[in-house]
């Protein structure tokens, strides 16, 4: 059996994780060398990176080790699971499987179809937010073993948030302008080829959601933004179009087909 490796060991290893994510947002190397030093930090039996697609409105697994099933499941249903809307505040760290109130868990798919029959009795699930507040992705690791306590991995993975958001993230680059790029039985009405108006894929996003009179609350919940983001793309829309009021945004809107996704 493995001796237990110190909190020495797990900060340098850390260390390690940081510089293999900031390669990765380069693009130097590849995200499965992050998820390869993160054993050192946390030993998993599977983890994976995963990007947030919001036009397709899902998941897409950047490196993982997770079974077929259980990657699908993260990438198609884990937005939808009642875990999901406890771990994506912003305010959030990490959630760790064993503070999960099991009230919760007993109505969790992806704990009662996933990772119970997997074994998994330990684990975090972490959001990934970008600097402006977007929702940009997350971490997920689970392991058969109880961690112990106190857990200075915690910690750990705690302080490297910062820089696998940075590894999940999209890198800046002009977004695609060929709607045969994207998922277009998905994203037909908002991947519009000329992008009307001049506005940006999120801010025809939030045109598409002012369709159905939703409020600046309901549009963020949905897109997995926060109320105040959603307020200035808003006002963006309205400045780039010279309209009025949301009101008339939503006029538009309809007059050029544009509605929500779902």
């Amino acid at each position: 059996m493995a001796a237990e490796r110190s909190t020495a060991d797990i900060l340098d290893a850390a260390v390690h994780v940081r510089e293999a994510a900031r390669n990765a947002a380069s693009g130097a190397t590849g995200v499965d060398t992050v998820l390869a030093a993160l054993t050192d930090v946390i030993e998993y039996d599977h983890a994976s990176l995963a990007r947030w697609d919001p036009l397709r409105r899902r998941h897409t697994t950047l490196a993982g080790t997770y079974p077929d099933d259980a990657t699908a499941y993260i990438e198609t249903r884990l937005h939808h699971d009642p875990v999901f809307s406890v771990l994506r505040s912003p305010a959030r760290g990490g959630l760790w499987l064993r503070d999960v109130p099991r009230h919760l868990l007993a109505a969790s798919p992806g704990f009662q179809e996933v990772l119970s029959p997997l074994g998994i009795e330990d684990g975090v699930a972490q959001c990934l937010f970008a600097a402006d507040g977007r929702y940009v992705g997350m971490l997920n690791v689970s392991t058969r073993r109880p961690r112990r306590t106190p857990d200075p991995a915690r910690a750990a993975v705690t302080l490297l948030t910062e820089t696998l958001t940075a590894a999940v993230a999209p890198r800046p680059g002009p977004p695609p302008e060929d709607p045969a790029a994207t998922d277009t039985a998905v994203t037909a009405p908002v991947a519009h080829a000329r992008r009307p108006g001049g506005l940006s894929p999120r801010e025809l996003q939030v045109l598409a959601e002012l369709t159905t009179g939703r409020t600046n609350r309901e549009i963020a919940e949905r897109l997995y933004i926060t109320p105040r983001t959603v307020g200035t793309h808003i006002e963006h829309i309205l400045a780039k179009l010279g309209l009025p009021n949301r009101a008339a945004a939503a006029a538009r809107a309809a007059a050029w087909g544009i509605t929500p996704s779902d």
